[in-house]
């Protein structure tokens, strides 16, 4: 007799399949674009990084959160008696067949069980480093326990962040044992042995980093040295797997993001998606990048902080830590010789952006005309209904293809963690041992790919110290990986808000990681938005009609033309005598505290606020449910417990790994 029917699905291959992809599905539902995602759940982080403008909750300095009624409750609540996609709902469907599928008989293969087996381990691995990411040290759960509230078994206090780290790295290090280099195209996007190593680099990379290492600043610090030998076995692993970097040119960069339920040297962890309306999951970035004027939801304005921020054409920075305009840059003609990733990135006025594989130029700038009931009022007008408060917005990972009747069920894959990630790793890693010239050659190869010429390094110069490189690695990290999700991560990683100085429990060294690094902390900051308002040339008001609609006929910047440098110039001179950049009423970060004008009582626009981020955030606290009902669990520094006394876990420790 079965123990239970988990015990009679593991001895067929196709259930035991069938159970795996289930598991899939409920770790990857979330992930239905590249921008962010947890485990189970997406969770749009954008606005806490520079690459989204807006205060939440968390960066508004009229509130603060921490109580337990107020923590993030992803860890799940209290033990229900119905099932939920939650975390350790997932964690036990995985030790459910790792408990099993060796003893359930029938005719499964041991090659089959082992890599079943690998799959479900990268899984809980990839589990409870979101988990370690959110909440710091967490109980861990590696055998199936009884669904039992009053199990004293089941009354796990939190783990360590180190013991943590280490089940993560001794369940990838099994899977890399297990798993095969590849698959059959039928079931390409199964985790294989070289995303099981890779995803080593980045779990062992986040371990090394500030906000769980003190000891940071030691170039011979073991969880340095840890990351930089994963990250240097994965990328060995990998080459011999056939992985690498796709293409050999910044046009080839922004096609990789469009192969669809197609193998990609670089994408190592990928989720499939399907254009079809039941039971698939569709990608939903297509429909939420693209313009009004294109059937989209509207676009996603960036930041002045960071379409600033790109590199100019040969490598060199635009702007310095401040803001400051070096090497000729103009911000007012921002499109002028940039990065190559910069136009396919970005769109903004004159931009070539296709769709149903047309072509269509994008138009953002708005005008004022005399209200025809009451003269003395304006109206405002924007092109084609293109409504934003940014000159620039969001094309990075946009199919030329897409259907603008159908933008919101995209079937183009989402790359999770691709080979460029892994290199940045690396050359984070020699950064912080204090290999400097290896840190460069890293970074070297992520520009050379895109066709920046290799002078001065391929702009990148040379670093005066480990510092000045680690930097310069997190600079890179906000370029190529822009809007895929990782930014967020590295701003908490490495505590860029206020730097880590503003409690004991974060205090890492005699300067902050800010200092250190020598950037300004995000706390500092007010992401900058703007209109690009048509300017009469002669005075005459306008008219509600679009006063460039003929004007604007001649002019469109496309990167794959050979005339692109002579479309630059064009566009140059047709902002020059058509555009001005002008303020916003209403700042991309504000708390809404109205600007009163001359009468004293009609609001003329709102002050802008900075960001303000407590140094509790970077590690949540447990939910007051879930404590109620877990009394033994402890509440994390920072937060209150369900008795609103202190917490006490520190999820900073100063163990080693004893597993690597």
């Amino acid at each position: 007799m079965y123990k239970s029917l988990e015990d009679k699905i593991f001895t067929n291959q196709t259930q035991t399949n069938q159970y795996l992809s289930g598991l899939y599905k409920n770790y990857f539902s979330g992930l239905t674009r590249p921008d962010v995602s947890i485990c189970g759940k997406y969770e749009n982080f954008n606005n806490l990084t520079e690459e989204a403008g807006g205060l939440s909750t968390r960066t508004k300095s009229t509130e603060e959160l921490t109580l337990a009624s107020e923590c993030n409750a992803y860890v799940g609540n209290r033990l229900k008696a119905s099932i939920e996609n939650v975390p350790y709902t997932r964690i036990r469907d995985c030790n459910c067949l790792l408990e099993r599928i060796d003893d359930a008989g029938g005719d499964v293969s041991e090659v089959f069980r082992k890599q079943a087996k690998g799959q479900a381990l990268v899984l809980r691995a990839i589990q409870y480093f979101d988990l370690v990411r959110l909440y710091g040290g967490v109980p861990l759960v590696t055998k199936v326990l009884d669904a039992d509230a009053h199990n004293e078994a089941s009354k796990l206090p939190r783990a360590s962040v180190t013991q943590c780290i280490e089940q993560i790295v001794t369940d990838l290090n099994q899977a890399a044992e297990y798993l095969p280099d590849s698959w059959g195209a039928e079931d390409y996007g199964r985790f294989t042995r070289a995303a099981a190593l890779a995803l080593k680099s980045r779990v062992l990379l986040v371990y090394a980093s500030p906000i769980f290492n003190r000891d940071w600043e030691n170039s011979s610090n073991d969880r340095w040295v840890a990351a930089l030998e994963a990250g240097l076995t994965a990328e060995t692993e990998l080459s011999k797997a056939g992985y690498g970097l796709y293409g050999s040119s910044a046009k080839d960069w922004e096609e990789m993001f469009l192969l669809d339920n197609t193998p990609c040297k670089e994408a190592i962890v990928v989720q499939l998606c399907s254009p079809e309306l039941k039971l698939a999951i569709n990608n939903g970035w297509e429909n939420a990048i693209r313009m009004v004027s294109q059937n989209g939801g509207g676009g996603l304005a960036v930041p002045r902080d960071l379409y600033d921020n790109f590199p100019l054409a040969d490598g060199r920075r635009a702007v310095d830590q401040a803001g400051n305009a070096i090497n000729g840059y103009d911000s007012k003609e921002f499109f002028m010789d940039r990065d190559p990733r910069f136009y396919r990135t970005f769109a903004f006025n004159g931009t070539l952006w296709k769709v149903d594989n047309k072509a269509d130029t994008v138009w953002l700038y708005r005008w004022m005309y005399p209200n025809p009931i009451d003269p003395e009022k304006l109206n405002v007008k924007y092109t084609e209904d293109n409504n934003k408060n940014s000159p620039v917005v969001v094309r990075k990972m946009s199919n030329p293809k897409a259907l603008s009747a159908d933008l919101g069920h995209s079937g183009i894959d989402v790359f999770e963690y691709r080979y460029a990630e892994l290199l940045l790793n690396i050359a984070e890693c020699y950064a912080a041992t204090g290999n400097v010239e290896k840190c460069i050659e890293y970074l070297s190869k992520i520009r050379n790919r895109v066709g920046i010429p290799s002078a001065q390094n391929y702009g990148l110069g040379n670093f005066s110290d480990k510092y000045q490189a680690i930097e310069a690695c997190l600079y890179e990290r906000r370029v190529e990986l822009a809007y895929e999700g990782k930014r967020c991560w590295d701003i908490w990683r490495w505590l860029l808000y206020e730097g880590g100085k503003s409690t004991d429990d974060l205090s890492l060294s005699e300067k902050s990681t800010c200092e250190a690094l020598g950037v300004k902390p995000l706390n500092d900051i007010s992401r900058q938005g703007a209109y690009v308002d048509a300017k009469s040339v002669n005075g005459s008001p306008f008219t509600e009609a679009d006063p460039l609609w003929t004007a604007r006929a001649a002019v469109c910047l496309d990167p794959d033309s050979e005339r692109f440098a002579e479309q630059q110039l064009a566009l140059r001179d047709f902002y020059r005598e058509n555009f001005e950049i002008t303020k916003l009423t209403t700042p991309m970060d504000n708390i809404g505290t109205p600007i009163y004008g001359g009468d004293g009582t009609t609001v003329v626009g709102y002050e802008e606020a900075n960001i303000s981020w407590r140094s509790h955030y970077y590690i949540w606290g447990f939910p007051e449910n879930l404590l109620n009902f877990n009394t033994w669990l402890e509440q994390t520094v920072g937060w209150k417990d369900h008795n609103n006394a202190q917490g006490t876990f520190s999820f900073q420790d100063r163990e080693s790994l004893t597993v690597k």
